[in-house]
């Protein structure tokens, strides 16, 4: 009988998605320490302290990164870049990175969107149709739920809740998201997943068979060390 992958080869897999999951946060720990190592602030460097904590990075990792960044421990060479472009379908894409080697970093996204049917477009070409909000979602079961998530999420300041899928999306100003998710804890209410995000005007329906080669792109992209964050305007199964 064939076996399975064995809890010595799941548990390094584990090891691995993590070890690059608090890469991409230490990255971004240290950018928003560029502007003040000080967290109360620096609201930037607030929200990924929190976000570092959430993951279980221990402080002292958290620290390291914060004077990286603020130039205690030496300065670091990291660049912000964004790219635009259309992956699979036609579908809209922002990919956020942190490089040191910028030349090495585009050659990786765009061959990525090529292996995939897509292409890199010129800076603006789908900013337009995104805007920077805060996002915090909750799992709801019922409608209950969501009228009691809505009366809390306007309570707190919030400017929209979109339900839907079984999960209700409250939107806010970038600048009140800290405030938001205060105001909502205190009220009771555990985001699955929260952050200020490029959040698209309209998702698009892709074809089925499209989906597939859509989600490969976007795990692949995932998977380079150098790319932060991806959003898309697809209508996925999951979104």
């Amino acid at each position: 009988m064939g076996r399975g992958p064995s809890i010595e080869g799941r548990k390094n897999a584990e090891d691995a998605k993590r070890g690059k999951i608090f890469t991409k946060l230490i990255r971004e720990i240290t950018v928003a320490a560029r502007n003040g190592g000080d967290p109360a602030a620096n609201p930037r460097l607030r929200i990924a302290i929190d976000k570092a904590l959430s993951a279980n990075m221990t402080k002292d990792t958290v620290e390291r990164a914060v004077r990286r960044g603020s130039g205690a421990d030496g300065a670091d060479n990291m660049e912000e870049l964004r790219y635009e472009g259309y992956g699979p379908g036609g579908v809209a894409l922002i990919i956020d990175a942190m490089t040191d080697n910028p030349v090495r970093t585009v050659a990786d996204v765009r061959h990525a969107l090529s292996k995939h049917g897509g292409n890199l477009g010129t800076s603006g070409s789908v900013a337009f149709q995104f805007s920077r909000v805060g996002e915090l979602v909750y799992a709801t079961a019922s409608t209950d739920v969501e009228e009691k998530i809505l009366e809390a999420a306007l309570e707190a300041g919030a400017d929209d809740v979109v339900n839907g899928s079984g999960q209700s999306t409250v939107l806010c100003l970038p600048e009140n998201f800290e405030s938001v998710k205060v105001a909502m804890v205190a009220a009771g209410f555990t985001a699955i997943s929260d952050g200020v995000v490029m959040r698209p005007a309209n998702r698009v329906a892709v074809a089925a068979e499209v989906i597939e080669t859509l989600t490969d792109l976007l795990d692949w992209l995932d998977e380079l060390d150098d790319v932060q964050e991806v959003y898309h305007n697809a209508a996925l199964p999951e979104s």
